[in-house]
């Protein structure tokens, strides 16, 4: 269960963290915004780091990112088979991202609305999204904020990056709509 897969995601920071630690090195996070938007992501696990290196980058732009880079670069330097199969976060066998969240094609354009664009559920269902998708992706969103509080700083890409240009209430039930 999910208490499992998150221990062992907090094996690992605690691991990487301790290694920063002797050596004086510094922890990347690897989340990006898709994730840390919704939640998907592990306090004290993955989350656990000095720097956000694409915490403001959605996640099918990662993937994009990282084609151009093989490109530019002329092979593999991210290998084509993880670029290729769907995403997981590995935390349990046959684990797929869209157990819990929406493909990501579908999830960064709602995002986009919600977090950047500032768009209340109605607005953004009028650009032709499932209703019910729409509402739970912002529900996701608001209730993940007590993590984004906790997450390191990192690299701001876009206009409304959480941390600074984007806060929520945490204490007080705070709903959309």
């Amino acid at each position: 269960d999910v208490t499992e897969e998150n221990l062992q995601a907090r094996i690992r920071g605690n691991l990487l963290m301790a290694l920063s630690n002797k050596f004086g090195w510094l922890v990347l996070t690897t989340g990006n915004k898709s994730e840390t938007s919704t939640g998907y992501c592990t306090l004290y696990g993955d989350m656990a780091g000095g720097f956000g290196i694409i915490k403001d980058v959605p996640k099918t732009l990662v993937y994009r990112l990282a084609r151009y880079m093989n490109e530019m670069a002329g092979q593999d330097l991210i290998p084509q088979s993880i670029l290729d199969r769907p995403p997981t976060a590995e935390l349990r066998e046959g684990q797929l991202d869209t157990d819990t969240l929406p493909p990501y094609e579908l999830l960064d354009p709602i995002l986009q609305a919600y977090v950047e664009e500032e768009m209340g559920p109605e607005e953004i269902q009028r650009k032709g999204f499932d209703p019910q998708t729409v509402l739970r992706v912002i529900h996701m969103v608001d209730q993940s904020e007590y993590k984004r509080r906790q997450a390191p700083p990192g690299i701001k890409i876009t206009a409304r990056a959480f941390g600074k240009d984007r806060r929520l209430p945490i204490t007080n039930r705070y709903r959309v709509g």
